[in-house]
């Protein structure tokens, strides 16, 4: 069975929820520190979540693809800045990528048709 965005989505939130509260602080700081990794600085966040894309898609974290993918169009990324991005991702890590960029490309268009 394939899983939708929209059940990622809750997963990741309902498995987010019951780490960050089961009582180990450790990783609330990672996820601190990760969440602030990704705000406007002196990069802006759609660019953060263009890179963490393509950094997902080269250690091959389809979880981690979805994730950007729509964080990345959350912040405004267009299909061609997602495109370029994907193909950055497949000249640095090789015809490996292959696979998570057929991934990408289906949630990609996932996502931007439900946008419209």
């Amino acid at each position: 069975m394939k899983t939708t965005v929209t059940q990622f989505k809750a997963y990741r939130s309902e498995m987010n929820d019951k780490i960050l509260n089961s009582g180990f602080n450790d990783f609330k700081k990672f996820f601190a520190l990760d969440n602030k990794a990704y705000i406007d600085g002196a990069l802006p966040a759609k660019m953060k979540e263009l890179m963490g894309l393509v950094a997902s898609m080269v250690l091959r974290c389809n979880d981690c693809i979805l994730y950007h993918i729509d964080r990345s169009i959350e912040e405004g990324a267009t299909r061609e800045e997602l495109l370029e991005s994907f193909n950055i991702a497949l000249i640095v890590g090789g015809s490996i990528v292959i696979p998570h960029l057929r991934f990408a490309m289906e949630q990609m268009e996932s996502l931007l048709s439900e946008e419209k």
